[in-house]
């Protein structure tokens, strides 16, 4: 019987294989009652169609034959048909369907077929059906075994059950610290980028490092900061799982100021992305507020150059906290370039200004903002712009000339000075939504 043809299982004939013989290779089968049971999950009529002494160890197309351009060793092409195959065991996998798995696996099907470059156990792994991987597990599945793309079973937890998953992984011997081959990733790296807190808690509890760097110098750390939301009604919670991500690696040991090969730091990544809880926790590690990246930006930089659509997550606060903790002021020909960008969050442009003994603007800024955003913040744009080119009041150049004076040392000095709470809070550049 030809191998390339349908088959059907219930073959009388079909013998059952011998442990200690050489295993044929699969079947190809296109019988579309089987495929139906295994699509629908209709465990009763797989029973029948895989008796006992019958075999799973069959290939199912996957996708129908396509023609293909593809060129020999003597540089001729020719169009080919090529075919994409998978198992009945990744179909049900993938479709989190345990009782027919476990049949399969019965039947005989191989934990590690992998005839599209991916075995069951990625399928199940990446569908979050923590049932399905224990079962292949327990049928002797490897769990370190990388897909066509070079990564393990634990790269690839996703769903509601890749915490399970996960940990049923780790129990059965996956590496804590496998890496993807190209990207050179560790599952905490993954953990971090996708934001997964409670898998990031359960890799560094099994030991695995925060400072392992991927192919592009970066760690779990830089990953983390690099959350992004795609809109603004998720940015609150993005924020918060990165908090709580960055919060567990400092925790673990990270590095709180590793660059990877661009020099780009987490204060530069949680700045640009507008994490302002992160900000201030970097700081308070004592990271390196004036480090700048392979392209010459500083951290203050990173937080100015950040999306319009930041002003929602209040990019004032970061810019604070980076002034308070001795960040190198913007030079002022650059401010009205600051202006136009953030002329919608006066407060940015008011705690930038509070650094500078005097307004350094352009006699036309005002043509910086539009008319709407002049109407609802009128009072602060009407103090800001009376003061270009004229002189400060006597408080705010005192306070210059102290934060001036502790440069370097303003993080640490100014909290420590014997000075009124009021007094205190307008050193550190309250927000007060004019300019003196």
């Amino acid at each position: 019987m030809s191998r390339r043809n349908s088959f059907s299982p219930r073959l009388p004939h079909t013998p059952a294989r011998r442990a200690w013989g050489p295993r044929a290779p699969p079947l190809l089968c296109r019988d579309m009652a089987l495929q139906n049971a295994l699509y629908t999950g209709d465990l009763g009529r797989l029973q029948e169609l895989f008796p006992p002494h019958s075999t799973a160890d069959l290939l199912l197309q996957s996708r129908a034959a396509e023609p293909r351009w593809s060129s020999s060793d003597r540089g001729l092409w020719s169009l080919t048909y090529q075919e994409e195959l998978t198992t009945p065991l990744h179909v049900a996998a993938s479709r989190g369907h345990t009782g027919i798995l476990q049949l399969l696996l019965r039947r005989g099907a191989r934990p590690d077929s992998a005839p599209g470059g991916r075995t069951a156990l990625h399928e199940a792994c990446s569908a979050g059906h923590a049932a399905c991987v224990r079962a292949l597990l327990v049928a002797g599945a490897d769990p370190n075994l990388p897909d066509q793309d070079g990564k393990p079973p634990l790269h690839l937890c996703r769903g509601a059950g890749l915490l399970e998953c996960a940990e049923l992984l780790l129990r059965f011997g996956a590496s804590v610290e496998g890496r993807s081959e190209e990207e050179e990733e560790t599952p905490l790296h993954v953990a971090a980028r996708l934001g997964h807190v409670e898998l990031t808690a359960l890799l560094l509890s099994r030991g695995a490092c925060p400072d392992t760097r991927d192919a592009e110098g970066g760690t779990p750390l830089l990953a983390a900061c690099d959350a992004r939301s795609t809109c603004p009604a998720t940015a609150e919670a993005t924020t918060a799982r990165c908090l709580q991500l960055c919060q567990l690696l400092l925790s673990a040991g990270a590095d709180a100021d590793a660059a990877d090969r661009d020099k780009l730091r987490p204060l530069h990544l949680a700045c640009r992305r507008g994490h302002v809880p992160v900000v201030e926790l970097l700081l308070s590690f004592g990271v390196s507020v004036n480090a700048m990246d392979y392209g010459g930006h500083m951290a203050l930089h990173c937080a100015l150059q950040g999306p319009p659509a930041a002003v929602a997550q209040s990019p004032e606060l970061a810019v604070r906290a980076l002034l308070n903790h001795g960040a190198v002021r913007v030079w002022p020909g650059a401010l009205p370039k600051v202006l136009e960008r953030w002329c919608t969050s006066p407060r940015t442009i008011e705690v930038l200004m509070n650094t500078y003994s005097s307004v350094t603007l352009p006699e036309d800024a005002r043509s910086l903002v539009p008319p709407e955003t002049l109407q609802e913040h009128q009072r602060f744009y009407t103090s800001l712009f009376a003061l270009v080119r004229r002189p400060r009041s006597l408080q705010h150049l005192s306070r210059c000339a102290i934060r001036e004076h502790l440069a370097a040392r303003l993080p640490s000095a100014l909290p420590r000075l014997p000075l009124p709470p009021r007094l205190l809070r307008f050193l550190q550049l309250e927000f007060e939504d004019v300019l003196y």
